[in-house]
This record gives C-alpha cells, structure tokens and sequence, in this order.
C-alpha cells in the first residue's frame, strides 16, 4: 500500500510518521509538499502534527487553504482514506472535512504527555478491530485540542458511531480526571459520516517502536489502513 504524507511549513511531525509507517509498518511513503497537487495514485493520505504556518489565525486555518488540500478534498470525497494527527486534524476540521473544531485546551496550557484512550466505534476502520475494553496508551502535545461541537450536533455524532475515541485512565474508565484538554465527552478523535476520514489528537506514529518502549499505536495505523492483522 501506497501512503502520502503532507508536508505543510511548520510541520514537524511528518518524518515522525514517514519513519513509523515506513521502517515500522513496512508500507510504502510518499512524501508530498504542500504546494503539490498531484497525489501520486496513492491508497491513503495523512496530514501529520506540527504548526502550519505557525498556527497563526487559529491551527490550521491557513494550511486549509494549500494547493495540496483541494487534491486531498477530492481525495476524500472519493472515498479516499485520510488520516489527520494533532495539526492534521485541526485542518481537517477548518476544511470541513470533519466535523467540529478544536480550541484552547481548558488550561490555557500546552500539554505534552502520555494519556491513555479507548476505542469508540464499532465502525470506523480505525477502531473496529481494536477492543473497547482495552485502554492504549498514547502521547499527545497540542495548545488547542479540547474538541468542540455544539450539543445537537455532538448528538448527531454520537449517534451515528463517529467518535473514534475517548480520553480515559490507565483502567479504561472514561470521567473529567482522564480528560486533558476539556474535550466534549472525552472525545479524542472522530471521523467523518462516510467513515473515510479520521482526525485524532494523540500521536499514534509516536507509540510504534519497542525503542520507544510503547507499541500501542500501531494498531490504530493499521486499522486506519483496514489492515489490522488478524489476532
């Protein structure tokens, strides 16, 4: 499998990502440039952590706007399998590719920490295959991903299977102590009606090396992939 990842100024987590799904997965990586509008036949895009463009008007405002994000748009609108970490997601959420939007952690603070999250959807690819009951343990570090979406929305979402993930503790139990940022309902990633576009603000590309003492994110890759290996 063929998979992008964009780069856009002011990311810094694009090799982070090149480097786990190359040498770590074995799948195959483009690296694509913002100002890029050719995806290349790739299978699958990402869009990884960073600050594009310095975060300036709010995270990923500008980068939305990039050549590249029309291809990624139509990508998407295909059926195309997109995946958003931390900034990537942000700008997923200002191209309405997904829904909701991502402020101000409820501390003010940047936060940069291993949290623990559950899988949500029964679904979502990304998800399905991995047990509900089985906390993973996950680095995240953002200023701005306390999740938002307003209550007849956030139903909505709910609803329909969309939440990918939640916030929760060592034990897999979901309350205020687990959340970091002030996220509605825990909410640590969605996706999209379709189930073909994922945005979460962990960094799963950071959890999938036994150098880095942690291999939970593995899974979550693969299982964006619809490659998760049979147990």
């Amino acid at each position: 499998m063929k998979i992008g990842v964009v780069t856009f100024p002011g990311s810094n987590c694009n090799m982070d990502i090149v480097h786990a799904l190359s040498n770590g997965l074995g799948y195959e990586v483009v690296e694509l440039w913002h100002k890029d509008s050719d995806l290349q036949n790739v299978e699958a895009v990402v869009l990884p952590g960073g600050f594009s463009y310095g975060d300036y008007l709010r995270s990923g405002a500008i980068a939305r706007f990039s050549p590249i994000m029309e291809s990624v748009m139509k990508f998407a609108g295909d059926g195309g399998k997109v995946l958003g970490i931390c900034n990537g997601f942000q700008i997923l959420c200002e191209a309405g590719l997904l829904p909701g939007t991502l402020m101000h952690n409820e501390s003010r603070k940047f936060i940069c920490s291993n949290v623990h999250i559950v899988p949500v959807s029964r679904t979502a690819s990304i998800s399905a295959g991995l047990d509900p009951k089985t906390p993973l343990m996950i680095p995240i570090a953002h200023g701005e991903g306390n999740y938002f979406l307003p209550k007849d929305e956030l139903e909505k979402l709910e609803e329909n299977d969309q939440v990918i993930f939640r916030y929760c503790d060592e034990d897999g139990k979901v309350n205020n102590n687990s959340n970091p940022n002030g996220s509605s309902n825990n909410i640590a990633g969605v996706c999209n009606v379709n189930k073909n576009v994922f945005g979460m603000m962990p960094h799963p590309e950071r959890a999938c090396s036994e150098d880095l003492g942690n291999t939970d994110g593995a899974a979550i890759l693969r299982g964006v992939l619809e490659l998760i290996e049979a147990q």
